[in-house]
C-alpha cells in the first residue's frame, strides 16, 4: 500500500507560517531537494551557480507578491535548508529554464521530463447529485509521491486553502473555502521560455486565495508566464469551469462539452493553433488519445456520473504504460516516470480524496477543509475505488 500524504495545518503570518511549514514538513522538503539537487548537478549547475540563478529571478517573485518570498524564507528556515533550494521547489522549471547565462539556458532546453497531466471536471448538470466535480492524475517523477504534502492553510485575510503540493512548495492543486479550485496540465509551444514570467505554482497560489472568482481567473488569465501552460479554475457554488490554454503572453479558453471538460498534454483551442505551434506531442505522444480515451468512458454516463465514475476512468489502464494512469516507466531520462496522485475534489462537500502511486495501489485518502456557510464533513480514513 502506497503511503498517503501527510496533512499539514498551518497559520499564522507569512514567515511564522513558513516555519511552522518547514519544521513539519522536513522530512519531505530535504527529500524533495535530494531529487532536485541530482538533478541540478547532472546539468552540470553548481550549487553557487544555482544560488546566483535564484538571486536574479526573486526580484520577478517579489514583485508578483513579496509575501511568498517571507514564506519561502521561513521554510527554508524550519527545515534547515537553503533558501535557493525552496525557491527551486516553487519555481524548477523556470529555475532551470531561465538561467542567467545564455548559453546554460540554450543546454536546458527539452532537458527536463513533462509533467504529462489529465484534467476532468464534471458540471453539476452532468453529475448524478448536482455537484460539480473536479478532478486531476498527476503524472510525473515517481520519486516525487515520497515528497508531497497536503496543506490546511488558515488565513487570516482571505478564504482558508486546502492544497495538495511537493512538499516545500506554496501550492500545486486544490480549493478554497469560496469553492474556488485549480488543477493544471503541462503544455508546450514554439514561444516558450523567450521571457520571465510568475513561477506556475505561485500562480495556483494567487488564484487559491482569492475570495472573488473574478479575480481568480483574472489571476490565471494574465499574469505573465515563462512556458506554456493548461489551467482548469472552477467555482463549486456556480457551476462554472474555465479551462485556460495559457501561452506566455497569451491566453485561449477551452469550453467544456455537454457539461464535461476533459484536457490532457496538447493545444485544443482551433485559436491556438492557428496562432503557434503544438511542441509538446513529442514528450508526451499519449496525450492525443488520452482525453478522447477519458471521454469515452464517460460520456454514456453524463446527466448521472458518480465520483466512482470518475475515479475509475482516471484510473484506466488501456495501453499501460502509456495509459490515463500511468505505471511506472523508464522516462527519457533515467528515472521512473508514473501518475504520481490521482485526485478527486468536491468543494462544495469540502472533501479532497486522493490515490497515491494508483497503478500500484487504488486506495485513496480523505482530506477536508470546512467551506463558508456549510458544517464540517468527517475525514475518512481511506476510500478504495
Amino acid at each position: 500500500m502506497s503511503r498517503p500524504c501527510r496533512l499539514i495545518e498551518l497559520s499564522g503570518a507569512p514567515h511564522a507560517r513558513g516555519l511552522q511549514y518547514g519544521r513539519l514538513a522536513e522530512a519531505e522538503i530535504k527529500t524533495g531537494i535530494g531529487h532536485y539537487a541530482a538533478q541540478v548537478q547532472g546539468l552540470g549547475l553548481t550549487e553557487p551557480q544555482l544560488a546566483q540563478v535564484v538571486d536574479s529571478y526573486l526580484p520577478k517573485i517579489e514583485d508578483f507578491e513579496p509575501r511568498y518570498v517571507e514564506e519561502m524564507r521561513g521554510i527554508a528556515e524550519g527545515a534547515g535548508v537553503a533558501f535557493h533550494h525552496v525557491v527551486m521547489l516553487n519555481a524548477r522549471t523556470e529555475v532551470l529554464k531561465l538561467a542567467a547565462n545564455p548559453a546554460l539556458r540554450e543546454g536546458l532546453i527539452g532537458d527536463d521530463d513533462p509533467d504529462g497531466c489529465t484534467a476532468l471536471v464534471a458540471l453539476p448538470k452532468a453529475t448524478a447529485e448536482g455537484r460539480l466535480i473536479h478532478a486531476h492524475n498527476w503524472d510525473w517523477k515517481m520519486e516525487a509521491a515520497e515528497a508531497s504534502v497536503v496543506l490546511r492553510i488558515r488565513n487570516d485575510d482571505g478564504p482558508d486553502i486546502l492544497t495538495f503540493t511537493e512538499a516545500g512548495a506554496l501550492g500545486r492543486f486544490g480549493f478554497n473555502t469560496r469553492g474556488i479550485a485549480i488543477t493544471a496540465n503541462y503544455l508546450e509551444s514554439d514561444r516558450d521560455y523567450r521571457q520571465v514570467g510568475v513561477p506556475l505554482a505561485l500562480i495556483r497560489r494567487k488564484v487559491l486565495e482569492q475570495t472573488q472568482f473574478a479575480l481568480a481567473l483574472r489571476t490565471a488569465y494574465v499574469t505573465p508566464k515563462s512556458g506554456s501552460n493548461n489551467i482548469v479554475v472552477s467555482h463549486a457554488g456556480g457551476g462554472l469551469v474555465y479551462d485556460f490554454e495559457c501561452a506566455p503572453d497569451e491566453t485561449f479558453d477551452v469550453e467544456p462539452k455537454d457539461g464535461l471538460l476533459v484536457h490532457a498534454n496538447h493545444w485544443q483551442s482551433p485559436v491556438a493553433l492557428s496562432k503557434l505551434r503544438e511542441a509538446g506531442v513529442f514528450a508526451t505522444p499519449d496525450s492525443l488519445y488520452r482525453d478522447r480515451r477519458l471521454r469515452q468512458l464517460l460520456e454514456d454516463r453524463i446527466g448521472q456520473l458518480t465520483v466512482a465514475d470518475m475515479k475509475a476512468a482516471l484510473l484506466d489502464k488501456w495501453e499501460a504504460p502509456w495509459s490515463i494512469c500511468r505505471p511506472p516507466r523508464p522516462s527519457t531520462t533515467t528515472n521512473l516516470s508514473a501518475t504520481v496522485i490521482t485526485l478527486v475534489m468536491q468543494p462544495t462537500l469540502g472533501l479532497m480524496e486522493i490515490a497515491v502511486l494508483p497503478a500500484l495501489d487504488p486506495t485513496f485518502t480523505s482530506y477536508t477543509l470546512q467551506m463558508e456557510g456549510q458544517p464540517a464533513v468527517a475525514p475518512g480514513q481511506a476510500v478504495h475505488a
